[in-house]
């Protein structure tokens, strides 16, 4: 239900003044700021229809832009709207110290992991009016420190556009996809899914959904999704479903049904990397004369951790389980065969 004035309505109880919806203010005066600077010639009328508020709420954010931000807007009645008298560089208001301005400089830079995703263009926009907002100064300071820090990302996965939108838009909004999934080596198979949640873990994306053929929350990859489509149908997740609870005993993106009392011993080469990062909520480190290092971990999963295990040569050694003991020594034994 709308009101005369173009704004929507909450349920207003008997007896009280219906309330307006709005944009936060700040939001709604750069949504101004932006149309009369593109010179569109906005007037209240068009701003209250198009930012659902009163057109006294516009002519109070105009009149506050203009005492207290020193914008040089207008009304021009030949055009019938706001103008600005003099050219305006940028939105006055957003004050930013050092450190804010090289937390910035980080999330531009961590913007490359979305490079031909969904989330781009938006992200793009988002930074640009950032960068707009900022005084000429600061902007260059930007700069200057862009050549001091960058990312650097290999094996990334290649997840066709289309199909990561569809993904994101049915995990978003509750759809069912039907989807051909091509596991490596093997044929495509078709499989109906409720696509819980997307996630990035160490710069890879996986699709956390319920799978109906399987019968329980499975993981996909989806640079592996050849086609998809939805169903037609939608579903509701499950209230309880977290995937930080779901992958608390897993040490990378999969999760198993049995429970593994990991036990390795680091090198004393490798043990201060090992015991300067946190690896898992349930790991613990046992110190050895030595200077070699166990490391004790609780996960309900192998092939994660069996990778990472191989990855530091022989400064790893498997004590137990007994499982993992014959994995690693499986694939070392493949390495030197082949």
């Amino acid at each position: 239900m709308a009101s005369a004035k173009g704004g929507k309505l909450r349920n207003p109880k008997q007896g009280h003044h219906p309330v307006l919806y709005s944009r936060p203010p700040l939001e709604r005066m750069m949504e101004i700021h932006e149309s009369v600077k593109r010179g569109n010639f906005p007037n209240a009328t068009t701003l209250a229809t198009r930012l659902e508020v009163s057109t006294k709420t516009i002519h109070r954010d105009i009149q506050f832009m203009r005492d207290r931000w020193g914008l040089p807007i207008e009304y021009d009645a030949a055009y019938n709207g706001f103008k600005y008298t003099h050219s305006v560089e940028s939105f006055p208001m957003l004050q930013i110290n050092e450190g804010e301005l090289f937390a910035l400089l980080i999330a531009d830079k961590a913007l490359q992991n979305y490079r031909g995703t969904v989330f781009e263009k938006r992200l793009s926009s988002a930074f640009r009016k950032i960068a707009d907002s900022l005084p000429d100064a600061v902007n260059i300071h930007l700069n200057e420190w862009d050549s001091a820090l960058s990312f650097r990302h290999t094996g990334e996965s290649e997840v066709e556009v289309g199909i990561f939108d569809k993904v994101c838009q049915a995990a978003a909004k509750r759809r069912q996809l039907q989807i051909l999934y091509r596991k490596p080596n093997q044929k495509p198979e078709e499989r109906v899914v409720d696509p819980y949640q997307l996630a990035n873990i160490n710069n890879e994306w996986y699709l956390y959904a319920f799978d109906h053929k399987r019968g329980d929350i499975r993981c996909f990859v989806p640079a592996r999704i050849v086609d998809i489509i939805t169903t037609g149908k939608t579903f509701d997740r499950p209230d309880s479903f977290s995937l930080d609870q779901y992958l608390s005993d897993s040490f990378g993106v999969y999760k198993g049904d049995e429970s593994y009392n990991i036990r390795v011993r680091f090198s004393k080469t490798v043990a201060p990397f090992i015991k300067e990062k946190n690896w898992h909520p349930t790991q613990q480190i046992k110190d050895l004369n030595d200077g070699s290092i166990e490391l004790h971990l609780q996960l309900s999963h192998l092939s994660d951790i069996q990778r990472w295990i191989l990855s530091w040569g022989s400064n790893a050694v498997v004590l137990s389980p007994k499982e993992l003991v014959d994995l690693i020594q499986g694939e070392a034994q493949g390495i030197v065969d082949n």
